[in-house]
This record gives structure tokens, sequence and C-alpha cells, in this order.
């Protein structure tokens, strides 16, 4: 069965997973991995359509990053889960670095909503991203970022079980392979959202 929703300027966000330079800019730690399959979806130019839509029509925009990697975290950790590890082994968006960086063309601007910082898949989970869009008079948000089977699928599905509509925008987001964001958006993504591209979404925010 599938679900329609209608964008109330004042009632939607736009939230966007993880936009740091190590997520999307060339010389990241991450990026060259997601290469593919992001240029394969036009990724970096559907995002920048879709803040400059959810802007020009007074949408909020929130930012739901993760954590960056800073000396002694995970120190003392009893069960820290594969990817944990990993931001502690390559010092993943590591604060006070390039990698840690906002990517240039999706830095948060004066006005937008920045949560804090979640360790897991979440964007909510541990975080002010809740308490902050229903401060904004937000129910329905459309999500967009990185990646797809990770922050994206963790904060939709996160969001669903707090009672938002939620759209997940396919073509703005990516994996690590053309399976794993397959997988992401046409099998998991209709669990907990509407799935649309980013011309289908661009159409209802005019």
């Amino acid at each position: 069965m599938s679900v329609t929703y209608t964008y109330e300027t004042a009632r939607t966000a736009l939230v966007l997973v993880d936009p740091y330079n190590d997520f999307f800019a060339e010389d990241g730690k991450i990026y060259p991995r997601l290469k593919e399959v992001a240029e394969s979806v036009g990724l970096h130019q559907h995002i920048r359509e879709l803040l400059a839509a959810a802007r020009a029509g007074g949408m909020p925009v929130a930012i739901a990053p993760h954590r960056r990697y800073r000396e002694g975290d995970l120190e003392g950790w009893l069960r820290p889960a594969p990817t944990q590890r990993k931001l502690r082994e390559l010092q993943l968006y590591a604060a006070g670095g390039k990698g840690g960086e906002w990517y240039p063309d999706f830095a948060p601007q004066a006005g937008d909503i920045v949560a804090t910082e979640h360790w897991g898949m979440s964007g909510f989970a541990h975080t002010d991203l809740d308490q902050q869009l229903r401060q904004h008079g937000v129910d329905h948000f459309i999500l967009a970022g990185l990646t797809a089977p990770g922050c994206v699928e963790g904060t939709g599905r996160w969001g669903m079980e707090l009672g938002y509509g939620i759209t997940l925008v396919k073509d703005a987001t990516a994996g690590f392979s053309k399976e794993w964001l397959q997988v992401a958006v046409e099998l998991n993504g209709p669990l907990y959202a509407e799935v649309l591209t980013t011309a289908e979404v661009l159409t209802r925010m005019d």
C-alpha cells in the first residue's frame, strides 16, 4: 500500500545526514568508495537542488551530523559497534581536520537546524534532532544524505517510530555498491517512507 504525503512548508523539513568532506569531497576518506554510485545517481547535484528549493520556499533545513572523531573516543568502551571501531581506526570526520568540516556546498546556513552529533546509525539516537524538529512545528521530513543503508535508513526508521511522515529521496543518497543502494531504497525504504526521486520531490515543493 503506497503512501502519498503533501508538503506543508511550515510542517516539513529537509533533513540532510552527515554532509562532511569525508563523505562528499573528492579527497574525503569515504567518498572514493561511494564515488561510482554517487555519480550514477547524480548525488551532489540532487542535494544542491533540494537545498536550494527548501531554502527558497522557506522550508526548514536540518543537519543530522555524525560524531566527529576526537582523541580518546571509544576508550574503555565494552562493546563498540564495527562502524564505531572504524570511526576510531580511520579517524573519520576528525574534529579540527578537513574531513570533519562541512562539505562546502552543503554547509548549514544561518537559520538552519544543526542537531547534536549521533554516535551510531540514527540521527535521532541520543541527540536533540527530535526536539529541534518538533520545536519548529515539523511532523514530516524529506530525507537525503549518506549512506543509504547506514545513517539515512537508521534515521528514517527511527523517525517513523517517533511518528513522523517521511519521504526518502532515492537519488539524493548512495551506498558502497549499487546493490546496497537498491536494497536500501527499493526494498527497505518503503517500510518507513514514501520513496521518490528528486524531480518528484521538487514538483511538490513548488
